[in-house]
């Protein structure tokens, strides 16, 4: 089992992933799907911001955001954007799975808000659900740092 703070961090990794990823397919939306794809990006800065502080009070040195992110395929429309959001949020909702069962107390609940809120995104996303969010179907090709 992880611990809080390797999980922490993990979870702090995959929020910059998704906040550069929803730059990336923000541009390629219109009306409501681009009003979502601004709330979902303004969330996840607000769960970054908050896992930074989390991971100081860990005693840990929070991991910075890589200039840039590999994406696993080309966002050239609307729906590789859709895609790409869904992918993004069944990401995020995995490691904060492994945030809940590395975590107790007050970490843990706020881990299991944030998984239950990806979730969510990835269901409207997606158009349905997983059975289990975070542990049912994890990503096979993660958004990584792009190589320099």
């Amino acid at each position: 089992m992880a611990e809080p703070l390797d999980a922490a961090q993990a979870a702090l990794a995959a929020e910059h992933a998704a906040v550069y990823g929803y730059g990336v397919l923000g541009g390629r939306l219109t009306g409501a799907r681009a009003d979502a794809a601004r709330q979902a990006c303004t969330a996840h800065r607000s769960r970054r911001d908050a896992l930074v502080r989390t991971v100081r009070d860990l005693g840990g040195s929070p991991v910075a955001s890589a200039a840039a992110y590999a994406l696993p395929y080309a966002v050239p429309d609307a729906a590789a954007a859709l895609r790409l959001a869904t992918d993004l949020e069944d990401r995020v909702a995995g490691v904060y799975c492994d945030l809940v069962r590395a975590a107790e107390g007050p970490l843990r609940r706020e881990a299991a808000s944030a998984l239950r809120e990806a979730a969510v995104r990835a269901v409207r996303w997606r158009g349905g659900s997983v059975a289990f969010p975070g542990l049912a179907q994890r990503p096979t090709t993660p958004v990584s740092p792009a190589s320099t």
